[in-house]
């Protein structure tokens, strides 16, 4: 074994720059050796190591997000899926009231698994929440993206009649929570040029929220092993004077061997069970993509053939054809693992990941079972919040949950 590291090695190791380990090396906190092979200047492995042990440890957690709940709080959760978001929220301690769902599959996904919970099927238009009134601590909802049309220059609350984030607030003002949680896709930020998302501030602003500076969390952050961004819009209710604070992120990144294999995030190995397949054209193709290679990967007769059109258009579309690695997080998962163009191929077998699969990717637990079709399961997971995500969301509210209370609290 290689007992003399170089710069670059040593920087690598502890996570820190080049330039720091040439400042440190100016200060005598590590000192470079003459390599006795090559003369280079090199860095004795055991002192790297001995010395800065604490940096080498940067990826073992010393810090939590985890907080006790110092009182039983309540969430009702709108938009609720297959239960992402919900699962996250009970892990950090947060009992779920009701939650509310269009889709007819998830709803019996969620019935299923927590046969206690109460779950609302239908339109959410069609439901009266005010039975709810000051008796829940946080609302919370994944609503959809949709355009707003405008009546004024400022949007308010009758404006956005019809969209369903106008159903959001207008359950957020018949429950009258501390705090309310609405969670959308990175691309809110761009959407209509702002435009959508200034309305949803200037919305919740009327009908007595704050809404904190929000926030684009990446998964991959909060031990979720998947790239994944989620746009976070956080509301205090006006009567209330505390600032709420988004869950600090983990410094430990995991991997495609983390969701699949024993180890730090689960007891066991992936379960067996069904998944989808790709026609024989796709398959031949891609059993030509090596892992963590993609379409460029392919030689350049097959890349024209597969990209058709594409391949003469710029950008790098680095999600096509695209083998995953052991030792890299997966990229994004979407509602059908199989469809073109966005390729999500096991590292080591050439087809998509499994149901169980795809479901450890979003940290879902093992013994949560998804109903409907092989395509209704893999739309309710690939649509999901992470599970992980959503627990440590769950401890930032905890959080500001319990400072509330003792705030609240007779002198």
């Amino acid at each position: 074994m290689n007992e003399y590291l170089t710069l670059s090695e040593a920087a690598d190791l502890i996570g820190k720059s080049k330039e720091t380990l040439r400042r440190w090396d100016r200060e005598g906190k590590l000192t470079a050796v003459r390599e006795p092979m090559s003369n280079y200047r090199v860095y004795k492995k055991e002192h790297v190591e001995l010395l800065f042990s604490e940096f080498l440890n940067e990826n073992v957690e010393t810090v939590s997000n985890y907080v006790e709940p110092e009182n039983q709080y309540t969430v009702l959760e709108l938009f609720a899926g297959g239960g992402g978001l919900a699962i996250g929220m009970e892990k950090a301690g947060i009992k779920c009231v009701a939650l509310n769902e269009i889709d007819k599959w998830a709803c019996q996904t969620l019935r299923k698994n927590r046969p206690y919970w109460k779950v609302l099927e239908g339109d959410i238009k069609s439901f009266d929440f005010t039975e709810y009134n000051n008796k829940v601590d946080v609302v919370t909802g994944g609503f959809p993206c949709q355009a707003f049309s405008y009546a004024g220059k400022k949007l308010g609350l009758a404006d956005a009649r019809g969209t369903l984030f106008y159903e959001f607030a207008r359950v957020v003002k018949e429950v009258n929570p501390p705090i309310c949680i609405g969670e959308n896709v990175r691309g809110l930020l761009s959407h209509e040029n702002g435009k959508t998302l200034q309305g949803m501030i200037s919305i919740l602003d009327e009908i007595g929220y704050n809404v904190m500076p929000f926030q684009v969390l990446k998964a991959i952050n909060y031990k979720v092993p998947q790239k994944r961004e989620r746009l976070i819009l956080v509301g205090v209710r006006k009567d209330i004077d505390i600032n709420y604070q988004y869950p600090a992120p983990y410094k430990k990144i995991y991997n495609l061997k983390d969701a699949l294999q024993k180890g730090d995030l689960f007891n066991c190995d992936v379960p067996d069970s069904i998944g989808a397949k790709y026609p024989k054209s796709k398959k031949d193709v891609l059993d030509l993509v090596p892992p963590k290679g993609y379409w460029r990967d392919l030689p350049l007769d097959i890349q024209k053939i597969f990209m058709g059109g594409s391949f003469h258009l710029g950008g790098g579309k680095t999600g096509i054809a695209r083998r995953i690695g052991w030792d890299e997080p997966c990229l994004t998962l979407t509602c059908s693992p199989a469809q073109k163009q966005t390729e999500r191929c096991h590292p080591e077998e050439t087809r998509p990941f499994t149901v169980r699969e795809y479901a450890r990717i979003q940290t879902f637990p093992d013994e949560w079972n998804f109903e409907g079709s092989l395509a209704q399961q893999y739309k309710q997971i690939g649509n999901a919040v992470p599970v992980n995500l959503g627990r440590e969301v769950g401890y930032s509210i905890v959080r500001f949950l319990n400072r509330y209370y003792n705030l609240s609290k007779p002198k």
